[in-house]
């Protein structure tokens, strides 16, 4: 019995030690920040093209670009025909990085008291017109 919780501890330690050298060697990638202040982007993305997945699509390209998506889920209705960044705070430069990284939709302000996102991502079933290639 305690050869094979040594042989099981000696494989968790090798696991932890091979986890640990893989996240060194991995290069790291840089968050997209904005403000003075130098925040990272939080966005969140709502899927309101009727197209199943598309959300965790667009999700999965804006972390490979560095933005910190915060929540995926449907939009309120699904027959959104144009995709829209919406600023939720004064400023503007965040929802305009994400709308560049995007390829370029219309960016909208809607202020909103929340601190879920800077940003919010309204995907239409103009979905096609993003750029969702690294």
């Amino acid at each position: 019995m305690v050869r094979i919780l040594t042989v099981v501890l000696a494989v968790l330690v090798l696991a932890l030690l091979g986890s640990w050298v893989y996240a060194r060697l991995q290069p790291e990638r840089d968050m997209r920040v904005s403000g003075a202040s130098r925040q990272v982007i939080r966005v969140q993305v709502l899927n309101g093209s009727g197209e199943s997945g598309i959300g965790s699509r667009v999700a999965s390209y804006l972390r490979q670009g560095g933005f910190h998506v915060v929540e995926v889920r449907n939009a309120d209705r699904s027959d959104y025909f144009p995709t829209l960044v919406v600023s939720r705070r004064e400023e503007w430069e965040p929802a305009r990085a994400v709308a560049s990284y995007l390829g370029g939709p219309p960016v909208l302000q809607q202020v909103w008291g929340s601190d879920l996102a800077e940003v919010t991502v309204v995907i239409g079933s103009d979905r096609s017109h993003l750029h969702l290639d690294p």
